[in-house]
């Protein structure tokens, strides 16, 4: 079946694609959204963060061995989840490819027929307990903190702070997504934090120096979703691509403090006040 992704076709039949990535771009501005999806504007892109990307792929490499041995792994015993194990799908692989997520059912997709929206991504992990067969989303992170008040340790990381709410958005998501395809989601998920440690440690160059190790503090944090907001925001979303003109742009929520407007709007403000457009 052909897949219909990128700018916005009205006419067509085939469920339209939207990513986690892009329910998050119009959740923060409307405007921005909707000059991308349905004008086919594109905007200067961030780099890839490939360090984050290889620490998410060494993650899931260790807790596959757990998979196949279906025991939890030390680190979730030492957070007192021992009662749970790595979940073993034949599709784990397949939720994992985000960019192959509208590919087929069989991805870590849902359409959502009201809105004919087929909404995905990528999942970094699922662990289960063999008891209840509840589910638990599991998102894996990457950081590097500076010190604590006391300098005698890294800073605790903790879910807070304005970008951080998109990473909860994202696991609210995904829960909703794993629930509509059938499966029993449990309201509690799980952020596996590492922390690059560049304050401990001598250095990262073995004796040979042709090898370098990077040592990382890890972190179990809990949250509790909340996907109470998301049937709202799905039918807005889809108003928005039906419409004929662009919506406002959004007056907040950009900043380190979330209290800004949208940088383009600021952008665009200031080509208008010096005549440039």
């Amino acid at each position: 079946m052909p897949r219909h992704r990128g700018t916005y076709k009205p006419d067509r039949e085939e469920p339209y694609e939207i990513s986690r990535y892009r329910i998050e771009s119009f959740y923060k501005c409307p405007a921005c959204f909707w000059m991308d999806r349905v004008r086919g504007i594109k905007f200067p892109g961030m780099p890839g963060f490939l360090l984050n990307t290889a620490t998410d792929t060494l993650l899931k490499k260790d807790f596959d061995v757990y998979r196949e041995l279906q025991k939890p792994h030390p680190l979730m015993e030492k957070y007192g989840l021992g009662h749970l194990v790595p979940f073993a799908h034949e599709d784990m692989k397949k939720w994992e490819n985000s960019l192959h997520f509208g590919s087929s059912p069989n991805h870590f997709n849902f359409v959502h027929k009201p809105t004919n929206l087929c909404l995905g991504g990528g999942l970094d992990d699922v662990w289960c307990n063999p008891k209840t067969e509840e589910l638990h989303i599991v998102d894996y992170k990457s950081t590097a903190t500076g010190l604590n008040k006391e300098r005698d340790a890294l800073k605790e990381i903790k879910l807070e702070g304005n970008y951080k709410e998109g990473y909860k958005r994202q696991m609210d998501i995904y829960t909703w997504i794993m629930r509509n395809k059938g499966f029993k989601v449990s309201n509690k998920g799980f952020f596996v934090y590492v922390n690059g440690d560049q304050h401990f440690e001598d250095g990262m160059l073995n004796n040979q120096a042709d090898k370098g190790e990077m040592k990382f503090n890890v972190q179990i944090m809990s949250y509790f979703v909340n996907t109470s907001w998301i049937d709202g925001v799905i039918y807005d979303l889809k108003k928005c691509l039906d419409s004929d003109t662009c919506p406002e742009h959004a007056q907040t929520g950009f900043g380190y403090k979330g209290d800004q407007p949208c940088e383009y709007l600021r952008l665009f403000d200031g080509m208008r006040e010096n005549g440039l457009m």
